[in-house]
């Protein structure tokens, strides 16, 4: 009686998938540390990898960096996403060489406290620690109040006034010392994806428009935008620099998939779920439609949200510039915004760039927007 031969087992036919790991772009983006108002080393990044697939190059006053594609096209498509961060700048050292802070950006002050810091100096990073009076010195009052920034310090280790300023300066930024990690699949945290994933998406946009045979009948301006987080100061001047026709911001929005998270009130939209594409005043209905069209075409997937009024973007700023810009806003699915440790899906901004690549490559010229 012949014996059939055993099946291999499909571990070992079956390739092991490979770990997701990051574009070396967007980790670098990830790895800057740039609150608003001091972008210097996210500015670096966008440089390294935006600017040698650029026709055209501007820096400007603002801190912003502007990569232009096709000059002479039509129409002018402007790609706006912010590269600034939240962040911490010193005020004041009292004798005892203990640093107090006030806040770049909107911060939620219960976790500022016991977390690890990095100062931006001249001489180069200096850590510290954001410390507060410990529990078990408190009052039962206390323990349930949120500290006020004036009783939280940053402890850098020094003996004194003139040792702390011997290695710190009034107005010398921080940020938290939390880095990007994979928690699962293509799932990450890092401290400041909003919104180095908008800066990220504007300018592979570029890169990725640039590498094709057919260029885009439009000039597309990738914009790396400044100064968001203290009211969309960048995107304000760099809209009235490009003038263009028209514009698509990118920014993180809220995953509103987790605990006490209330649809009723924030709508529904899931980290996963593909670009959320926005709807309302402060959106261009003629570019909103394109958006969805090209969503459709490119069989991925993509959510909905509706702002009644201006958003909390750059896509605010830039529709009233000059005589008014057709504006669009994706934003990229984002859970605990605004804290030391938000989480994405980078499949969902891979999604946001190829979105942002079919939507370019479809206008054609006289396409403003005008409805």
């Amino acid at each position: 009686m012949s014996k059939s031969k055993p099946k291999k087992s499909a571990a070992k036919t079956t390739a092991a998938a490979k770990p997701y790991a990051a574009p070396a772009f967007l980790a670098e983006l990830l790895a800057a540390r740039s609150p608003s108002g001091a972008e210097f080393q996210a500015q670096a990044v966008f440089d390294k990898f935006v600017q040698p697939s650029a026709d055209a190059y501007a820096k400007d006053a603002m801190g912003n960096r502007i990569a232009s594609l096709n000059t002479k096209g039509d129409p002018v498509l402007m790609l706006a996403g912010h590269m600034d961060e939240l962040g911490l700048i010193i005020t004041y050292v009292n004798k005892d060489g203990f640093l107090y802070f006030d806040t770049i950006g909107g911060h939620d002050k219960s976790v500022i406290s016991g977390r690890r810091v990095v100062i931006q100096t001249a001489n180069g990073p200096v850590l510290g620690v954001t410390g507060k009076r410990a529990i078990h010195l408190m009052n039962e009052a206390d323990r349930k109040k949120v500290p006020e920034l004036h009783e939280i310090w940053i402890d850098i280790g020094a003996t004194s006034k003139k040792d702390a300023l011997a290695r710190v300066a009034i107005g010398d930024t921080a940020t938290y010392d939390q880095g990007f990690e994979l928690l699962h699949g293509s799932v990450g945290v890092a401290r400041a994806f909003d919104n180095k994933v908008g800066a990220y998406v504007v300018g592979e946009t570029l890169v990725r428009l640039a590498a094709l045979k057919k260029k885009p009948a439009a000039q597309v301006v990738a914009v790396a935008t400044t100064q968001e987080e203290i009211g969309c100061r960048g995107a304000t001047t760099s809209a009235h620099l490009v003038n263009p026709h028209l514009a698509l911001a990118v920014d993180v929005g809220h995953a509103t998939d987790h605990p006490d998270c209330d649809n009723r009130k924030y709508g529904e939209t899931k980290l996963g779920g593909g670009p959320i594409i926005c709807r309302g005043p402060n959106i261009n209905p003629w570019v909103y439609e394109q958006l969805v069209k090209a969503a459709k075409r490119l069989g991925i997937p993509y959510q909905l949200e509706a702002d009644p009024r201006p958003t909390g973007t750059d896509a605010r700023a830039i529709q009233m510039g000059r005589g008014g810009v057709a504006t669009g806003l994706v934003s990229i699915p984002l859970r605990y915004m605004h804290t030391p440790s938000e989480i994405v899906d980078l499949e969902d901004v891979e999604r946001c760039v190829q979105l942002f690549v079919e939507f370019a490559r479809a206008l054609k010229p006289g396409d403003y927007g005008h409805f």
